[in-house]
């Protein structure tokens, strides 16, 4: 199995390479558009700001190449935002793979944002096992995607919001699962697996 990560300007790019390490998975690091159309499987993870990094994208063309791609592909964090139609950060066209908004959490008495640790996963009908209901991931985030019928599995922190998504061959996670110890492991597999 062929697997890339996609290399652009953003952040976790390493933990995502170290947390496929460990499970044994051998991948390329790489921003060139033939390994990344011809890859078994796209990881495009993220930490940063939406429009800067969108920016980049449309620069280097790699939206059209992410958005064309026909094999499965796994958004992280700041990639699963990306992939959605519009973010509030920054007031930021994104790439529209899922046509759903990104919204800013507003803060609340008790729950501060950004919304960071850890917190628990309901898991829907989707792509991850079943045995991830209830459990714990590791969250960095101040924007969320509104549950919304590609939703696979909601946390609830101010308000429910999608934690994962699955549209066609687009798989998305609001958390980092290469932070998220033996469980973040398993989400990864499950998306190898597919």
């Amino acid at each position: 199995m062929k697997v890339v990560v996609i290399k652009y300007n953003a952040g976790n790019i390493r933990s995502v390479a170290f947390a496929l390490e460990r499970l044994g998975i051998e991948f390329n690091l790489t921003d060139d558009v033939e390994q990344i159309q011809t890859a078994d499987k796209v990881i495009f993870p993220g930490v940063g700001e939406a429009n800067s990094t969108m920016n980049y994208l449309r620069k280097t063309n790699l939206d059209k190449v992410i958005r064309e791609l026909k094999q499965p592909v796994l958004g992280i964090c700041l990639g699963m935002q990306l992939m959605c139609a519009h973010s509030e950060e920054n007031d930021t066209p994104c790439l529209g793979i899922f046509n759903e908004p990104v919204k800013l959490f507003i803060p609340q008495a008790k729950e501060k944002v950004p919304h960071m640790g850890w917190n628990s996963l309901s898991v829907k009908n989707s792509w991850l096992d079943s045995t991830l209901d209830g459990q714990f991931v590791y969250f960095v985030h101040s924007y969320y995607v509104p549950v919304n019928t590609h939703t696979s599995a909601i946390t609830d922190y101010i308000h429910p919001f999608s934690s994962a998504m699955k549209k066609d061959n687009f798989y998305a996670v609001q958390f980092h699962p290469e932070k998220s110890a033996k469980v973040g492991e398993k989400v990864l597999q499950c998306f190898l697996n597919v």
